[in-house]
């Protein structure tokens, strides 16, 4: 299973659009675009298909966490 699959899943588990992911990846720090995000949804033999890589998962379950618990409390 690839991060792409793995990523799919997750949207379709959780319901969520691609405004909320874009939203999502941003409390991670990570920008991205609509057409970006869009690219790697497609089929592997889509010629604009993109593979997720490991940072953009790790920055969306990252963002994820933050959405749903909050920020991380400073450290003092």
């Amino acid at each position: 299973m690839t991060n792409n699959d793995i990523f799919k899943k997750l949207r379709i588990a959780l319901s969520l659009k691609d405004f909320e992911i874009i939203e999502i990846l941003e409390l991670a720090d990570f920008k991205m675009t609509k057409t970006e995000l869009s690219a790697l949804f497609r089929k592997e033999d889509h010629p604009n298909y993109k593979e997720c890589g490991d940072q953009i998962l790790r920055k969306f379950l990252n963002g994820l966490i933050t959405k749903n618990r909050g920020p991380r409390p400073q450290k003092n």
